[in-house]
C-alpha cells in the first residue's frame, strides 16, 4: 500500500502529496484542537458543561451560557488558535531556512521588533487611530528590525549561523528600546505595554481581535505552504540548493518575509508569546518528520493546541487573576530552549 495520499485540485491543476501518516497525525490533532477548545470555552469562574458549549455553538444553549461562550469566551479561544498556529509555523520556517534548531521568532528579534511596533503604536496613536492598524505596525516593526539583522549579517550572502547570532544582540537591544519607552511613558498606556509585552490574549473581542487577525493568518499560511518544497530545498543547505538549481538568497528572502509577517501579525494581538515557534516545529517533527509539506500544517496545529492549554491554564489556576498565557510559555520553553541547547551542544 502507498504511503502517500494524492490531492488534487480538479481543474485548477494543483496537486499535494501528502503521507499517509501525516494525514493521520492531522486528523487527530485536529481532534484534540477541538476537545481542547470545547473544554477551554466551558471552563471559567462560571463553569459550562461540554455539551452545553457544543450546544451554544450551534446556536441552541441558553441565552445566558450562549452570550458567555459566544461573546466572551469563543473569540480568545479563536485567537489562541490563530496566534499558536501562526507562531509554530513561523519557526518552523525559520529552522528550516537558518538550519538552527535553536532558530524562532522570539530568539532572532522578529518578536521584539513586532512588539517595538506595536508599542510605538499605543503610544502614538492610541485614541486616534483604528485598532486595526495595530497589526500593521507590529509587521512594519519586525520587518524594519529584519531587514536590520539581514543588513548586519549579510556577508557576500547572509550565512545562518551569523543570522542566529546578530538575532540575539538585535533582540536584546530592541527589547531594552522597548521597555524604556513603557517606563518613560504615561502610567495608564504603561501598563497596557508591560501587558503586551509578557503576551496575553485576555479580553479579546470577535471585531476588534478575531476580524483584524484572521485575514492575516488566512492568507499568510496557505502560501506558506506553498512555498513548502523550497523550505526543503534551503533545509539541504547552500552549496546543494545552488547545486539545484535553487535562487537561495532570494528564496531566503521571501521565506524570511513570509515568517516575519506571520510573527509580526501574531504579535500585534496576542503580545510577546515567548518559544511557541521553538516548540512546535520540534514536537512535529518528531511526529511526522522533517518534510516542510507535512511539518508546517502539523507545526499549525501544535502550536493552537499549546497556546489554547497554556491559556486555560493562566486564567484558570488563579481566579479571579488572569496571569498572561506568554508567562506559561516561557515556564515550559525555556528548559525546553536548554534541553534542545544541550542536546545540540556539538553543533556550536
Amino acid at each position: 500500500m502507498s504511503k502517500h495520499r494524492i490531492l488534487r485540485g480538479g481543474k485548477a491543476g494543483i496537486s499535494f502529496m501528502l503521507e499517509r501518516r501525516t494525514v493521520w497525525v492531522s486528523l487527530i490533532l485536529l481532534a484534540v484542537c477541538f476537545i481542547v477548545i470545547v473544554v477551554s470555552t466551558g471552563m471559567g469562574s462560571q463553569p459550562i458543561s461540554p455539551l452545553n458549549v457544543i450546544k451554544a455553538l450551534a446556536g441552541k444553549a441558553p441565552p445566558m451560557e450562549q452570550v458567555i461562550v459566544m461573546k466572551l469566551r469563543l473569540p480568545r479561544v479563536i485567537i489562541a488558535v490563530l496566534i499558536g498556529a501562526a507562531l509554530a509555523v513561523a519557526g518552523a520556517i525559520l529552522q528550516g531556512v537558518i538550519r538552527n534548531p535553536l532558530a524562532s521568532p522570539d530568539v532572532i528579534g522578529m518578536t521584539e521588533g513586532a512588539s517595538l511596533g506595536a508599542v510605538l503604536f499605543i503610544f502614538l496613536f492610541t485614541g486616534t487611530v483604528s485598532i486595526h492598524w495595530l497589526p500593521l505596525f507590529a509587521i512594519l516593526g519586525a520587518f524594519l528590525i529584519t531587514g536590520l539583522l539581514y543588513v548586519l549579517a549579510w556577508k557576500g550572502g547572509v550565512s545562518p549561523l551569523r543570522l542566529v547570532l546578530i538575532g540575539i544582540g538585535v533582540s536584546a537591544a530592541v527589547k531594552s528600546i522597548s521597555y524604556m519607552l513603557i517606563i518613560s511613558g504615561p502610567l495608564q498606556l504603561a501598563d497596557r505595554s508591560l501587558t503586551f509585552m509578557a503576551g496575553s490574549i485576555y479580553g479579546m473581542s470577535w471585531d476588534k481581535d478575531v476580524m483584524t487577525l484572521l485575514p492575516w493568518v488566512a492568507v499568510l499560511l496557505p502560501v506558506t505552504w506553498l512555498q513548502a518544497r523550497n523550505v526543503n530545498i534551503q533545509a539541504l543547505g547552500d552549496d546543494v540548493a545552488s547545486s539545484a538549481g535553487a535562487h537561495v538568497q532570494k528564496q531566503r528572502l521571501l521565506l524570511i518575509g513570509l515568517s516575519v509577517a506571520l510573527a509580526g501579525a501574531a504579535v500585534s494581538i496576542g503580545g510577546a508569546i515567548a518559544f511557541i515557534g521553538l516548540m512546535a516545529p520540534h514536537m512535529a517533527r518528531r511526529l511526522v518528520g522533517p518534510s516542510f509539506g507535512s511539518l508546517l500544517p502539523v507545526s499549525a496545529l501544535i502550536g493552537a493546541i499549546v497556546l489554547l492549554a497554556a491559556d486555560l491554564v493562566a486564567r484558570t489556576a488563579f481566579l479571579p487573576r488572569d496571569v498572561p498565557a506568554g508567562v506559561f510559555t516561557a515556564a515550559i520553553g525555556a528548559p525546553f530552549f536548554l534541553y534542545l541547547l544541550y542536546r545540540n551542544r556539538n553543533r556550536f
